[in-house]
């Protein structure tokens, strides 16, 4: 039977050296990075110690054969050492492994009902609220473990407790597990090769030589027996049923959620096959039935293990599957080392795991989202209720936020600036729930005056569109006039048609490019005029208002007069920013063929300034076709044909945009079209006012070309093509800005 069922395709043989090159050095790593914590989460949860070995064991095995995340390794984890630790508190350790199976049993049920993807719709603040929230549970409780006393039930009553530990401090396990933490938070800084060893191995190794060789006496790690003499059936719970079936579903859930967030983040980290998420899920529930039949711990898939999976170099799930086996050999062959592990050492670890999941990248990413609040209820939560009741808190209050932001909506009213006119402005949702702003807003209309009402909403209720409607009559009865601009999804007009429903959102053709192309039994060109003013025109009047006798481009846009070219959309500017030129084909005739191309020239260079010059081709462009089948002969398009013919012999001389452009697929009309926008530039290069300006001023010339069908701009060089990247984009915005200003 094949390990790997997700490995690259291949020989047997490749996939064997593959396995051997990158699986088997990184299943030792992520083996040493798990013993450790195996062991300390198993303290933390209050289980018997070798709890956390099988769990490991059974982890890496089983999930590793059955799991749908080619790279995420599974095993004990710290998110839930809180709930854990309260089941076994209730019900004791048999029956928290009858638990443990029956959670596993409700995931191959999440799994096989394919709703796996589900889980990941509960709100990231939440989720990093809960980790942070297990996070500070842990730490104060192994606080307690590290000053030499014992952890208490409830995390206030270790908040009460801790100045009376400190007053009895137990010296010996304190540095013991001080050195574990030190050694935990600088590891980062000590040189690269050394830091291929896992901190948590050397910071547990450190504490247990040091135990055994300094005076003292700390408190060690027991195990009853070996491995195997751990493993043992659970214990069918006697009754309250009621409790055990939330407890069996607060696990499934955590587990669940724990598990496939940690596979969606593991996939950011390699280029690999993708997660199946039903099928982790169902390796997910196997894992814990089994678990939890084996005496052990419940088992999740673990972002730092599976973290330092990928970064060691692992190729697919014979990593995760072999760690598991080394847990195991690890544990039956060598458990006389885990007993010579003090106590304090394992605290001292799980006080770094817990603080570090408290992530100051996520405290700041709440504030900045505005859900820092959901963020801080649920940490309080879980650390003062329980985990299950701090979650449904953090849900129902984002919930509650989510609503909040849904339905509201922004109403103003007040004077254009320099006329008499006013201005209402609804944006948002607008429901009943906005009546107590909207009427607010609209009594401040003085009587008699005219009023644009800019309605910029997505859904509109017949209770809104009524009050609206109504102050409208109202005021044009008093002898003002009401006039509306609809950019939003949703209609006046349609609001009395049937229940209210949420407009489709319109994309830019839509909002700006369709109207022109409608179907219209009169002129296209007025009616689109006629959508325009109703539309977009009190948009850009304020910007052409500050242009009306001044124009300041950043760029001279020369290119094809082809309809499909819009050239302000695909370089994404607006009125002012562009001095376009177009003729047929985009040339640049020689100097002194063209009088209309050198006034062009002449003018956006030394009158108006621009900093740019641009030669824009496109993809099936009529006058190449025309030019490589046999321009037409005489007056009109053929004379101006002539001007590309250096274009069409250095195509068939084998130009190397040419070569460039066959390489990227582009077939032979668009490559003379590529070689025709390389061929203007070298024109443009030798023109006297251009080469002024570069020499004088820096200006820069570029070739572009617009593929039609991908709607993709690719740059033009003299050799060849290339992609237009965030780089370039940031430095000519940066271009653009200086010129502006």
């Amino acid at each position: 039977m094949s390990i790997d069922t997700d490995s690259p395709p291949g020989r047997p043989s490749d996939r064997f050296t593959t396995w051997l090159r990158h699986d088997l050095p990184a299943s030792i790593v992520v083996f040493l990075v798990a013993l450790p914590l195996s062991l300390g989460i198993a303290v933390a949860s209050d289980a018997p110690i070798a709890a956390g070995l099988i769990a490991a064991v059974v982890g890496g095995v089983v999930v590793g054969l059955l799991g749908g995340s080619p790279l995420q390794v599974s095993g004990p984890a710290a998110g839930l050492t809180v709930v854990v630790a309260e089941t076994i508190n209730q019900f004791g350790w048999k029956t928290a492994c009858f638990i443990t199976v029956g959670a596993g049993a409700l995931q191959i049920v999440f799994g096989l009902s394919r709703i796996a993807r589900a889980a990941l719709a509960i709100a990231p603040v939440v989720v990093h609220a809960m980790l942070a929230g297990i996070g500070i549970t842990i730490a104060l409780q192994q606080l307690h473990v590290l000053l030499g006393g014992a952890s208490h039930s409830t995390a206030l009553q270790n908040i009460v407790q801790l100045p009376g530990e400190l007053t009895s401090l137990h010296g010996d396990d304190f540095f013991i597990g001080a050195v574990v933490i030190a050694i935990m938070l600088g590891w980062k800084y000590v040189p690269g090769k050394v830091r291929v060893v896992p901190g948590p191995l050397v910071a547990i190794l450190v504490a247990t030589v040091l135990s055994l060789v300094l005076p003292g006496n700390v408190e060690r790690i027991v195990l009853s027996g070996s491995l195997f003499d751990a493993i043992g059936l659970p214990d069918v719970p006697s009754g309250n049923w009621g409790a055990v079936a939330l407890a069996v579903l607060t696990i499934a859930l955590i587990a669940s959620v724990e598990s496939l967030l940690s596979a969606v983040a593991v996939d950011k980290m390699h280029t690999g096959p993708r997660t199946n998420f039903d099928k982790e899920l169902v390796a997910q529930g196997a894992a814990n039935m089994t678990s939890g039949l084996l005496g052990g711990l419940p088992v999740t898939g673990v972002i730092v293990r599976s973290a330092t999976n990928v970064q060691a170099g692992a190729k697919s799930k014979a990593s995760a599957f072999l760690h598991g086996i080394w847990v195991l050999v690890f544990s039956v062959a060598l458990a006389g080392l885990v007993q010579q592990i003090p106590k304090s050492a394992l605290a001292g670890l799980l006080i770094v795991v817990g603080i570090q999941l408290v992530k100051l990248a996520h405290i700041k990413l709440a504030h900045r989202t505005g859900d820092l609040l959901v963020y801080v209820v649920t940490v309080l939560g879980v650390v003062f209720l329980n985990l299950l009741e701090g979650v449904l808190i953090g849900l129902l209050l984002a919930f509650a936020l989510l609503l909040w932001r849904v339905v509201r909506v922004s109403v103003t009213a007040g004077p254009v600036a320099g006329t008499e006119r006013w201005m209402v402005s609804i944006d948002g949702t607008c429901t009943f729930l906005a009546l107590p702003k909207l009427s607010a807003q609209l009594s401040r209309v003085p009587a008699g005056v005219d009023v644009l009402v800019e309605l910029s909403v997505d859904f509109l209720d017949h209770a809104a569109y009524e009050a609206i409607h109504d102050w409208a009559r109202q005021h044009e009865n008093n002898g003002g006039t009401v006039e509306y601009v609809e950019l939003g999804t949703a209609r006046m007009a349609a609001a009395l048609d049937g229940p209210p429903v949420r407009g489709k959102a319109r994309g830019l053709l839509d909002d700006v490019l369709r109207p022109w192309r409608k179907e219209d039994d009169g002129n296209p060109i007025t009616s689109g005029v006629a959508a325009y003013h109703r539309t977009h025109a009190h948009v850009v009047r304020p910007h052409l208002d500050e242009l009306r006798n001044v124009q300041n481009p950043h760029s001279l846009f020369l290119t094809c007069a082809d309809s499909r070219i819009v050239p302000n959309v695909i370089t994404n500017s607006g009125p002012g920013d562009l001095f376009t030129v177009r003729n047929v084909g985009n040339l640049v005739p020689a100097q002194g063929r063209d009088s209309s191309i050198e006034a062009a020239i002449t003018f956006a260079l030394d009158e108006l300034g621009v900093d740019h010059v641009v030669v824009c081709g496109h993809s099936s462009c009529g006058a190449m076709n025309a030019l490589l089948t046999g321009p037409p002969q005489g007056p009109g398009l053929g004379d101006w044909l002539k001007h590309a013919r250096p274009s069409l012999e250095q195509f068939r001389q084998g130009h190397p945009v040419a070569w460039a452009a066959g390489e990227a697929g582009f077939g032979a009309v668009d490559q003379l079209s590529i070689v025709n926008v390389a061929m203007q530039l070298e024109t443009l290069h030798f023109h006297p006012a251009v080469r002024r300006a570069i020499h004088e001023r820096g200006v820069t010339v570029t070739g572009l070309f617009f593929d039609i069908g991908s709607a993709r701009v690719l740059e033009v060089g003299r050799d060849g093509l290339s992609e237009i990247s965030d780089a370039e984009l940031s430095a000519l915005a940066e271009a653009v800005g200086a010129h502006a200003h």
